[in-house]
């Protein structure tokens, strides 16, 4: 394009270190992904190009500082638009976040549907891994970001693809505001004492959108626009999978902690009261999601254990002379199994060196899941035979429909049918993109397991790694002295050959025998000390989430409190109370999204 000119660059001016270099050039070609190149004749607009070149690797915090903090200043910007390498806009979706700018002069940031790249044709979709996370943004897309869009705050706008207003990110006079926050991240990275901090700001972006819409004295709100689309490259092998879910997870897990426990901060804005109260309600839905996230480990055991151990009834056991049984015992063990090799490895492998571990990890955990997919399935077909079996074909519709309701298990599997599978198909219908449920929902579904035992363990086993992924070089220090090479392939070495020599290291010998031993006192660096710090927050917490999911199981699980949570009808009130939950938790995103999709017909 014209815009980089090779032999300018130097490495030093006048005695002093160059840190970057900047080129300036307006262009006037534009180059498609089959490398055509289309210029002015083309109707291709002129678009002037500032292009900054680092000389170090700083990370993207360090470019987004060059940005805001050198740059904004002299071109003082309406709109800032945010664009990862490896994500590719649609040909209008920039100029659709900066529509919703020019709409409403409230919103301070936004964002548009990130999807994953499929490839021509979806061949990428073959991969499991690729197919999951294709389900998962998608599904983001639909119920998540439209929801939290309806309230104002969405708890991260990507940083792969969005657009903020440049006069809401700047500080007040004091200099604390929205980018003192954000870069607060990038000041202290790796050498906060701190480690909620330090693992809190590897989610930079979710504390920037909280503390934009919590401004003092500011009125912004975030806003999701589906029509701007933008496509990124997913990770397509499982160790680049495992690391890029360890930082994603436990950055967004301790930023959603520090917005809740920062929600009063919403007071000193000038947002009006319902707005305000709006933001607790969605705060409150927060809370329930992450209590929810924290025994997710515990309740898709639970779930695994009545779903397999169902079978185990001679009554429903469907290959008879004890096979349910001896296939429930073969699951549980394998289940322990490999939930003892997740933190065995989650503790002191890397995910590169134990790519096969996890891989086969992940193919038992969605062996584990075909079989409580076939438990539930079953369930449902005997549960609808017993419910429909029961009914008086003299009733009228409203009387058969109360004896199927009073039927707990249909019910409750019908409940939580219509919470999960139910509302992905019904909103993928009313947002007219329902393609991923066919190539995708499958993979996503086998996943699952993967995604609650695999990608959360490694998160939390790890959470004192609060690096983004490159590693310091490891110095080796030598005293003894070289052995230097002479002529030939022989390796010369001074060795004491004289007896003066000899009897004066036996004489240094005896003295040294004849010395008390005083003990040298070691002292641990800074760096050391943080690395413990870092290592032992890092067991408490692992220590805490397993007891407590432990905890979970052993009660739910225990035949004495099995029998107390057994209701007169014969279901279980802790599963029941699960299924509601998220059946309750499933209806506020349904709201949520629908509410969006309706102001989205009429251009809000």
């Amino acid at each position: 394009m014209g815009v980089y000119q090779d032999g300018i660059a130097k490495n030093a001016v006048d005695g002093k270190e160059v840190v970057a270099h900047l080129y300036e050039y307006t262009a006037q070609i534009s180059i498609d992904p089959d490398l055509k190149v289309k210029s002015a004749d083309r109707k291709i607009p002129p678009v002037q190009i500032l292009f900054c070149l680092k000389e170090k690797n700083k990370k993207k915090l360090n470019s987004h500082r060059w940005f805001f903090n050198a740059f904004g200043p002299i071109l003082n910007p309406n709109v800032c638009v945010l664009l990862d390498v490896g994500t590719r806009p649609g040909n209008t979706s920039i100029y659709h976040l900066w529509k919703a700018f020019d709409v409403n002069k409230n919103v301070a940031g936004a964002c548009g549907e990130i999807c994953a790249m499929t490839g021509r044709g979806c061949v990428n979709l073959f991969n499991p891994l690729v197919a999951a996370q294709n389900f998962e943004y998608k599904m983001s897309n639909i119920l998540d970001k439209p929801m939290e869009s309806v309230f104002g705050y969405i708890s991260v706008l990507p940083g792969a693809f969005s657009a903020y207003r440049y006069k809401a990110l700047l500080n007040d006079a004091k200099g604390n505001g929205p980018l003192a926050s954000y870069f607060k991240g990038e000041n202290q990275s790796g050498d906060m004492d701190n480690i909620f901090s330090a693992n809190m700001y590897l989610a930079e972006d979710r504390i920037l959108c909280f503390e934009l819409v919590a401004k003092r004295g500011g009125q912004w709100t975030l806003k999701y626009v589906r029509s701007a689309i933008g496509e990124t490259d997913v990770p397509d092998s499982v160790p680049e999978f495992i690391s890029q879910r360890r930082r994603w997870l436990n950055g967004s897990f301790f930023a959603a902690i520090y917005a809740l426990t920062h929600s009063i901060n919403i007071w000193r804005s000038d947002h009006s009261m319902i707005r305000k109260l709006w933001f607790h309600l969605e705060f409150f839905y927060n809370f329930i999601s992450i209590v929810f996230s924290w025994f997710a480990l515990g309740n898709m055991y639970i779930t695994f254990y009545f779903l397999t151990r169902s079978l185990a009834d001679p009554a429903i056991d469907p290959f008879g002379n004890g096979w349910g049984d001896r296939i429930y015992e073969v699951m549980r063990y394998l289940y322990i199994f490999l939930m003892c090799t997740q933190f065995i490895c989650s503790m002191g492998n890397r995910p590169q060196g134990s790519k096969a571990t996890y891989t086969m990890s992940m193919i038992a955990f969605a062996l584990i899941m075909g079989y409580m997919l076939f438990a539930a399935t079953l369930i449902t077909i005997r549960s609808l035979q017993a419910a429909f079996g029961s009914i008086d074909i003299s009733q009228d519709a409203f009387e058969i429909l109360q004896t199927v309701v009073k039927n707990a298990a249909f019910r409750d599997i019908i409940m939580s049918l219509l919470s999960t599978y139910g509302l992905y198909v019904i909103m993928s219908v009313l947002y007219m993109d329902p393609w991923h449920m066919i190539t995708s929902f499958v993979q996503y579904l086998f996943m699952m397991p993967s995604y609650v035992n695999i990608l959360n363990v490694y998160a939390f086993c790890n959470t004192h790694d609060v690096s983004w992924g490159t590693k310091g070089d490891t110095t080796v220090h030598s005293d003894l002295g070289v052995a230097k090479k002479g002529d030939g392939q022989v390796v010369e070495l001074e060795m004491p050959v004289s007896s003066a020599d000899i009897n004066e290291a036996y004489d240094e010998a005896i003295s040294e025998l004849s010395h008390k031993f005083q003990e040298v006192h070691q002292s641990r660096s800074a760096a050391t000390k943080q690395d413990d710090y870092y290592r032992g927050f890092r067991t408490r917490l692992v220590m805490a989430w397993i007891g407590s999911n432990g905890i979970l199981v052993a009660l739910v699980g225990s035949a004495d409190i099995e029998k107390k949570l057994t209701m007169a009808d014969g279901s279980n009130a802790y599963l029941a109370g699960i299924m509601w939950s998220v059946f309750g938790l499933s209806l506020f995103r349904f709201f949520g999204s629908t509410i969006y999709l309706f102001f989205s017909l009429f251009g809000h």
